[in-house]
């Protein structure tokens, strides 16, 4: 499968210096990936998932969007490290992950609007890659779990009270 690097951001003198060791710690896993094998990458790209996390946890500001790209971007690349070693249900579990914590922040009254936004964004890049793991490998209790809770979360129609 094909991993993904986050685009440079579009202020790169503003860039935090999390977000460009995320960046370079994901390409060097990449790389790494592409010269010696998928499992050669696995470390890397759990770094670069636990850097992800500190910046979803506290963004830079004026850098949500970035933050939350690259935290969807490590949770799929991992996913697709754990496809390319035919282990589907850990796959499963980080899209999931993803998924949810877009979820949680969509939610979040205490969090920013310029984050919560982006989570909304890219929470349908999320939600697509949870549908086609189910397309390409079956039903998954996780995978229908995590889609339903969400769609639960997010339903803003909710019962009707008389």
């Amino acid at each position: 499968m094909q991993r993904h690097a986050m685009p440079a951001p579009s202020h790169p003198s503003a860039r935090d210096s999390s977000l460009t060791q995320w960046q370079t710690i994901t390409r060097r896993a990449i790389a790494a990936a592409r010269e010696t094998g998928a499992a050669s990458s696995l470390a890397g790209h759990e770094e670069a998932l636990w850097i992800a996390r500190q910046l979803l946890a506290a963004p830079p500001p004026a850098h949500a969007e970035d933050c939350v790209a690259a935290f969807v971007v490590s949770c799929h690349n991992l996913a697709d490290l754990h496809i390319d070693q035919g282990d589907s249900d850990t796959a499963a579990s980080y899209l999931c992950r993803a998924h949810e914590a877009l979820i949680a922040l969509i939610l979040d009254n205490t969090r920013t609007a310029s984050l919560r936004q982006a989570a909304l964004r890219h929470s349908r890049e999320t939600h697509l890659a949870l549908v086609a793991h189910v397309a390409s490998h079956g039903a998954h209790p996780l995978v229908t779990r995590v889609l339903r809770s969400a769609c639960l979360a997010l339903n803003v129609d909710g019962p009707t009270q008389h």
